[in-house]
């Protein structure tokens, strides 16, 4: 595996982030102890700075995987400062991803280093660069949900809980819809070294539709019942009940008014 030599200015970690983090943990504690005057707003912004941490961290990883297997240019591009603003599309890998967080609590893939694949040698560190992002999201989606499967959940408030368990959610279909083999996703890009040239150049010309396709998909009715069963498997697996993901996405969507189905339980 290929060291790479950068400056420690390209490594250093940036306060766009730092601030990011701050308004996480500040929100987060608000939302634990009830601190905020309207408990949705410190959950929407609990949840929605804890996103953003994640899409940093999904693509911090693609960056940092590709600079050990050879792309020695992602340092200098400030990729491994974590800044979202140094992304090459924050529309795609920031802007979108909260949007539709926001309009239908899925966790969109996001997809914004460039990685000058020609510096990387062999199939499998082409493999592992695209998969580093998506395996960030089965890490994060794994601490959030550890709670509830260690049955800790013991004294934690349920505002608390349900926030960490909408969070779960988008972790999960973040992970679950970067992992599909489409062309445009990781998913393929972990595929895509191990096929043959002629598959690739006739795959090529619809990899920028592939997101779309996904989520023209997702609009279908029967698809999306689908998905979002696969997702509550999952969940329910974990320790996470459609409640506390229910009651969490009602928690975050804060101008809608107050559920009160949700608000008894508290």
């Amino acid at each position: 595996m290929t060291t790479a030599t950068t400056r420690n200015s390209d490594r250093r970690i940036s306060p766009v982030f730092v601030g990011i983090l701050a308004v996480t943990a500040v929100t987060g504690w608000a939302t634990w102890t009830g601190f905020a005057a309207q408990p949705g707003v410190a959950v929407f912004l609990f949840v929605t700075a804890a996103w953003i941490v994640s899409l940093c961290l999904h693509e911090y990883a693609h960056a940092r995987t590709a600079l050990h297997g050879g792309d020695i240019t992602v340092g200098a591009k400030g990729y491994l400062s974590l800044n979202p603003l140094a992304y090459t599309h924050a529309l795609l890998s920031i802007v979108l991803p909260v949007i539709f967080v926001i309009m239908g609590g899925i966790g969109l893939p996001g997809g914004a280093v460039f990685i000058e694949r020609d510096r990387i040698q062999g199939r499998w560190k082409h493999s592992l660069v695209s998969a580093a992002g998506p395996l960030t999201n089965v890490l994060f989606a794994a601490v959030c949900t550890a709670p509830f499967w260690l049955d800790a959940l013991d004294g934690v408030p349920n505002d608390f809980r349900f926030a960490l368990a909408f969070l779960a959610l988008l972790q999960v279909t973040a992970a679950i819809l970067n992992f599909l083999p489409v062309p445009g996703l990781d998913g393929y890009g972990v595929i895509e070294p191990w096929l043959s040239y002629k598959i690739k150049r006739q795959v090529e010309p619809f990899a920028p539709f592939g997101l779309l396709f996904v989520f023209a998909l997702l609009w279908l009715g029967p698809v999306n019942s689908v998905f979002f069963d696969v997702i509550d498997t999952i969940l329910r697996g974990l320790g996470i009940g459609s409640f506390d993901t229910y009651c969490g996405q009602e928690l975050f969507r804060f101008w809608q008014g107050s559920n009160e189905f949700c608000s008894i339980s508290r």
